[in-house]
């Protein structure tokens, strides 16, 4: 046994669910396992010869030495196939080979289920190969060990696991993305459900990330498997029908080839031009997308172009228009503008023979390279100083984005929904004032361009100017456009912006914002909460002692008196509970006050502008003057309704959640309100109401109507009033107007919303 090996029993076989049979031709060129099952090395011994091209012999016998450590560790366990486990791992660090990735990231693929699915822990894994390859281990392993309310709550975890380790270290994706390769391209070995499942996790991370880092020809290959796993009668469906077009078709791919080929040299350009047919994937998405037929898919076929340089490029896209008439609006400049993910070409349309469009991309071997391998071209081709540096400054802050969207969610759906929204990008290049370009999610608006610039813009905007016009915050944003964000000292975010914003950062730093908001409001609430339900047992909450507030923190698991009056202000905590537990360590302990006789409760005065903390309920809208209750609702706080208001119906019996609640003497502010006004239909009488509110001091906040029916309609309201009394007055002057028929105020239920 080597010496690495570990010295007590593997574990039952994990149920991974994968079969090695041959791999298949890979498109991103991993090539086959040679060694297939009859290898006693398990492909071990080819991917080792590979190795002696770009790796030091000292390098590749600790590659050895950890193959044989996983070896014995994986030893007894099979995939569902009945291969040998260890068959994977070894397939997983071929695919980073063909990368030219680092004898630790190798030795990492090779041990990258141990601490999984085997009883090694990373000390032991750290004591035999290091720290680095560790800790590459251990980004890459699933949270098993711990308990999970729900499957989707243990992905979410998983995954943030995983790309917060991702930030500190690419290669750990990069082991990943080899592992969700071979595992995509042997799914054929599970069961139907599980194959689906898998398929979709890597329609909708995997594959997107291998986008965002550059690796297409992977993002192409997982995006094919996914689709035919996922999809399967689709699948067939379309590569017959591919099939099929192929020998209608081939003649004008030829004759395009061909001409293109002998066009460039007549012009001084050397090109290698290849025709390429477009992935199955591709082609559904476009018709999905566009609600096309496959018939009405005519460009099925690309080309591409590789010359020497950047100049060479701008001009074979000259002899290629003069050859082929381009198609309006379908020319892209990723070359002066690249991609996130460093990609660059030019990207244009054109027509070619019998009217069929033709896609042709144009680019240096440089950027080829970097198209095909993306960030993992640091390792294959070092060489390329210039390029290079600007593709791992791009990845570098994508990589720290991910810490600034931990950072500002609360919990990993939360994290993994930011995520999966950054990995779409479809995207708009805009300008700042000063002419740097920023490029944003397609749809994105000035509030995503704030927020891009930096948190204390986006926090503080209150307007825009969108190429030197004023426009809304919410307008979206073209390519081209330049931005300029207008601010105010004492602004905020609005929670209505979460309604339009499609950037992940936005979302998140607003939500953020608002949640510290609302805790602090919450914090304010729950003390006075708390204050009420110490008031009948004889305390205030000012002469708690520290000895009595430290003494319940530790029994209720609470880190601070803050997070105790938060939980009770978001109705997570009951005021009561939290009293009795107070005040009974209070008499034990002995008051460090007077102690008040008991009297009863007093309620909670309210002015309806606390925040988000205090909401007035939008189905009967309370104003001062009206009967009130309060509703304490779990997460959100303090909800006021009017006593009688049929929404709260349910709730009469959970006494705990409800609060005694006042109106303050004089807010001195305007509640909103709904009323319902039936009219007879005659020319002017809108006109004439809208004059009795506005004389009447009041806003009109929103105005609708229902359909005509005969001599009748009513017309729906939300004014803005001071009270109750104020509203009584402004009802009465609408009375007064001789085609008034009825007026009444509008409750849910009601035949038509006012909102």
């Amino acid at each position: 046994m080597n010496q690495h090996a570990p010295p007590y029993p593997a574990p039952a076989p994990p149920g991974h669910g994968q079969a090695l049979p041959a791999l298949l031709s890979a498109s991103c060129g991993t090539g086959s396992d040679q060694g297939g099952p009859s290898d006693s090395s398990f492909g071990f011994e080819s991917f080792r010869d590979g190795l002696k091209a770009y790796l030091k012999p000292e390098d590749i016998g600790r590659i050895e030495a950890a193959y044989q450590f996983g070896a014995d560790a994986h030893k007894g366990q099979t995939r569902s196939s009945g291969e040998p486990y260890i068959s994977h791992p070894v397939a997983v660090a071929r695919i980073l080979s063909d990368w030219h990735l680092d004898p630790q990231a190798l030795i990492a693929a090779l041990l990258h289920d141990v601490t999984e699915d085997t009883a090694v822990t990373k000390a032991e894994l750290q004591a035999a190969f290091g720290k680095v390859v560790a800790d590459l281990v251990d980004g890459v392993s699933k949270l098993d060990r711990i308990e999970f309310q729900s499957q989707e709550e243990a992905q979410a975890e998983n995954f943030r696991k995983m790309l917060l380790a991702m930030a500190r270290d690419v290669r750990v994706i990069l082991v990943k993305l080899a592992d969700r390769l071979h595992n995509m391209r042997t799914l054929h070995a599970v069961r139907p459900q599980k194959q689906r499942r898998i398929a979709r996790e890597t329609l909708e991370i995997y594959a997107p990330i291998a986008n965002r880092l550059g690796l297409n020809n992977l993002f192409r290959e997982l995006q094919e498997l996914a689709f035919r796993h996922l999809y399967p009668m689709r699948h067939r469906v379309l590569a017959k029908a591919i099939k099929s077009a192929r020998g209608n078709r081939r003649e004008v791919v030829s004759k395009i080839t061909q001409t293109i080929k002998d066009r460039l040299p007549e012009c001084g350009i050397e090109a290698e031009v290849q025709g390429r047919e477009k992935h199955l994937y591709g082609i559904y998405r476009k018709m999905q997308e566009k609600s096309l037929s496959f018939t009405q898919v005519l460009d099925i076929y690309g080309f591409r172009v590789i010359v020497k340089d950047v100049p060479t490029c701008y001009h074979a896209l000259g002899v290629l228009h003069a050859l082929y008439k381009p198609v309006p609006g379908k020319f892209k400049d990723y070359i002066a503008i690249p991609k996130a993910n460093g990609y660059q070409s030019l990207h244009t349309t054109l027509i070619g023979p019998y009217g069929t469009p033709v896609e042709v991309q144009i680019r240096t071997r440089e950027m080829h390279h970097v198209a095909e391998t993306g960030v993992a071209s640091h390792w294959l081709y070092k060489d390329m100083d210039k390029g290079l540096s600007d593709l791992e400054h791009r990845t570098h802050k994508w990589l720290q984005s991910l810490l600034d969207l931990q950072s500002s969610s609360g919990d990993s759906a939360e994290f993994l929904e930011h995520v999966k929204v950054d990995l779409f990008p479809a995207e708009v290049y805009v300008f700042t004032p000063k002419g740097k370009i920023l490029s944003l999610p397609r749809g994105a608006t000035a509030v995503d361009f704030a927020y891009a610039v930096h948190t204390d813009i986006g926090n503080r905007c209150v307007a825009c100017r969108i190429n030197h016009e004023l426009m809304p915050l919410r307008t979206d944003l073209k390519n081209g456009d330049q931005v300029e964000i207008i601010t105010a000292a004492h602004s905020s975010p609005n929670p209505a912006w979460l309604g339009y914003v499609k950037s992940a950062r936005a979302r998140s730093k607003i939500r953020h914002f608002l949640k510290n908001a609302q805790k602090e409001e919450s914090a304010g609430l729950g003390e006075r909460l708390l204050s009420q339900a110490l008031r009948p047992l004889g305390h205030l909450v000012g002469q708690i002692s520290t000895y009595v507030w430290d003494k319940v923190l530790r029994d209720v698991g609470s880190k601070s008196r803050k997070d105790i009056l938060t939980d009770i202000g978001l109705g997570k905590r009951m005021a009561a509970l939290v009293a009795r537990q107070i005040a009974d360590e209070q008499d034990h302990q002995g008051a460090s006050g007077p102690i008040m006789k008991p009297r009863s409760m007093t309620a909670i005065h309210i002015h309806g502008d606390e925040g988000m903390a205090v909401q007035l309920a939008k189905c009967c809208r309370p104003i001062p003057g009206d009967p009130i209750v309060g509703l304490i609702r779990k997460g959100q706080g303090l909800e006021v309704h009017l006593h009688d208001c049929p929404n709260i119906t349910k709730g009469r019996n959970e006494r705990d959640k409800w609060v005694d609640v006042e109106w303050e003497a004089d807010s001195g502010r305007l509640y909103d309100v709904n009323i319902r006004v039936v009219v007879e239909n005659r020319r002017g009488v809108l006109g004439r109401i809208a004059s009795a509110i506005a004389e009447s001091a009041s806003d009109i906040q929103n105005v609708s109507m229902d359909e005509e029916r005969g001599i009748y309609t009513s017309i729906y309201f939300t004014l803005q009033v001071a009270n109750r009394i104020h509203l009584a007055r402004l009802m009465r002057d609408i009375r007064h107007i001789p085609e008034v028929v009825r007026i009444y105020r509008a409750r849910l239920g009601d035949e038509k919303s006012v909102d």
